[in-house]
């Protein structure tokens, strides 16, 4: 019996020499639309999907696989006696490779001026359900997505050696690849109709690469993204030097931008371990990143710098100076990059701060299930601050306090900032108890804590970590109030001459 082989494909790419060889191997063809024509100009003989329906593509093609002709031949199975009874008893004969790829769905939502009528139009019914059908009899079918495995696959023809095993993986690659196209679709509606926790949801990422290992060499790891095109994302960024990154690189680079992201003027921001240890703003971006790297030159010893300015040359020679796992900048200009590309390992990676996407979801996994929130984008402007002590901050300590809010958002709960000169002075992160951070902030900062500002995640349970700020010379405070005891603190401000100011918005970081 002279096999068959249906295909239709969006995805043109080697079609014709596929279908040549299938020629080759004695395979009829069958097709439909755009891929028959570009079967037929290649001069290859294929015969239209409605001879074998005996019915007329219908609704400009909405209608044309969806008939017992094609998946009764699909879903026959091959050692049941029943079923190719039925099929020689109607008329209709088994089909035993389909190449299917679907309407561009994905691409048509990424443009701009999408319409939702334009996405409507360009979600497949047919396509799925032929793949689906075909990868459920894969035992018996050659089931084709992917035009990258045209060619194993007709090697495999050629030597008869189609393995259930590999056509068993083909199966689960048009289940996964149907899976993301579903869940594409699903994600794009629920969007419209603005469900904010749906009965279900169902995410979908692309492959990037492979890790050599996760947070330890023991654990296996690897690197998806959204399919939405976020440029400022690290996920979208491009490498142009520099070793793989890790596991471990990516955690913090992306922790690295999340900040960066947070500044308009000139800024340079060390982390290390996700949290921050030095941030720097001011004029031009070899000042913000001195002020980065005095702010902790012990931390940023194999951190990773985000940079949200075009990279010179004398910001690249203070970059040099220092071990540094990662780079990150909008741009380099050709001497910095020729500096900076002298370390081997060194990751040198262009990717713009100021465009990363701050809203959306943010999803963590947790046993046994997953966590789902929007993104942490609140911000503060001078307008929302409310003074609650007899002194109001200067108008330096604001500058200051607003940029110590800025960053307490980004350091791990409990979590305190001290800042001046434009920049960060001490970091406490991560802590048991908030006087405990505070302790380390203030420690950090040393003597320069001495008319610095301070910045607290989370409202003061009870006075003592005014009282520790008052003791190394903190003379302003920046927190989001709301505590029972705020009069405790308060008192406690008045009685030692600090000014303190409440946000109303709380940044616990878990």
């Amino acid at each position: 019996m002279t096999k068959r082989a249906l295909l239709s494909v969006s995805n043109k790419q080697g079609l014709s020499d596929f279908a040549q060889e299938l020629i080759s191997l004695g395979y009829e063809l069958i097709s439909t639309g755009g891929t028959k024509r570009t079967i037929e100009e290649a001069g290859i003989e294929v015969r239209s999907i409605s001879e074998i329906t005996e019915f007329p593509e219908i609704m400009d093609g909405r209608v044309k696989t969806l008939h017992p002709a094609v998946h009764s031949g699909l879903l026959a199975r091959r050692d049941n006696g029943e079923d190719m009874k039925q099929l020689q008893e109607l008329g209709f004969g088994p089909i035993d490779l389909v190449a299917v790829n679907l309407y561009p769905f994905k691409e048509t939502i990424a443009k701009e001026d999408v319409t939702e009528r334009e996405a409507i139009e360009n979600v497949d019914i047919g396509g799925p359900t032929m793949l689906r059908s075909a990868a459920k009899n894969f035992e018996n079918v050659t089931v084709v997505t992917d035009p990258a495995d045209y060619d194993e696959i007709v090697e495999g023809l050629k030597r008869g050696d189609l393995t259930y095993e590999f056509r068993r993986s083909l199966a689960a690659k048009v289940f996964r690849h149907t899976a993301h196209y579903d869940a594409l679709i699903t994600e794009y509606f629920t969007g419209l109709s603005g469900e904010e926790a749906p009965e279900t949801i169902t995410k979908t990422y692309e492959h990037v690469q492979s890790l050599r290992y996760g947070e330890n060499p023991h654990q296996s790891a690897s690197f998806y993204r959204e399919v939405k095109e976020d440029r400022g994302s690290l996920a979208y960024a491009e490498q142009l030097h520099g070793k793989e990154l890790s596991y471990n690189n990516i955690q913090d680079a992306n922790a690295a931008l999340e900040v960066a992201a947070e500044f308009t003027n000139p800024a340079a921001v060390a982390v290390k371990h996700m949290n921050p240890c030095g941030v720097g703003t001011a004029d031009d971006l070899s000042q913000a990143f001195a002020k980065a790297y005095e702010a902790d030159p012990v931390s940023i010893f194999g951190g990773i710098v985000a940079l949200n300015r075009k990279v010179n040359k004398d910001t690249a020679e203070q970059l040099s100076g220092i071990f540094l796992e990662i780079i990150m900048a909008p741009e380099y200009d050709e001497e910095a990059f020729g500096i900076l590309a002298k370390k081997k390992n060194v990751r040198i990676i262009k990717v713009d701060p100021s465009i990363t996407e701050t809203t959306g979801e943010k999803l963590v996994s947790v046993r046994g299930g997953l966590l789902v929130q929007d993104k942490d984008e609140g911000k503060v402007a001078v307008t929302d601050l409310r003074t609650v002590t007899e002194r109001a901050p200067t108008d330096k300590e604001l500058e200051d306090l607003l940029l110590s809010w800025q960053v307490v958002k980004h350091v791990k709960s409990n979590a305190i900032v001290i800042a001046g000169e434009d920049r960060t002075l001490g970091v406490g992160a991560g802590q048991m108890n908030r006087v405990g951070a505070a302790a380390i902030a203030l420690g950090q900062a040393g003597e320069k804590a001495r008319g610095a500002v301070m910045a607290s995640d989370a409202f003061f349970p009870m006075p003592d970590t005014v009282e520790t700020a008052a003791k190394a010379g903190i003379k302003a405070i920046i927190q989001p109030g709301g505590s029972k005891r705020d009069q405790d603190s308060i008192d406690a401000c008045n009685e030692h001459g600090i000014a303190m100011v409440f946000t109303g918005m709380r940044h616990f970081k878990h």
